[in-house]
């Protein structure tokens, strides 16, 4: 669950962030903070969740 609400949040990060610079650039910089939201999502849940 950590793991998809730091993907959600990093894609959102991402797209608000690589915007103003061209749709191309929000979409890259998106998958790139969707990656690293998930990953680190995941090890927040399992530091957390045990």
């Amino acid at each position: 669950m950590m793991a998809f609400v730091g993907a959600t949040i990093g894609g959102y990060a991402g797209w608000a962030a690589g915007e103003p610079f061209g749709i191309f650039t929000a979409f890259v910089v998106s998958i790139v903070l969707t990656a690293a939201g998930g990953y680190y999502g995941r090890k927040m849940g399992k530091y957390y969740g045990g």
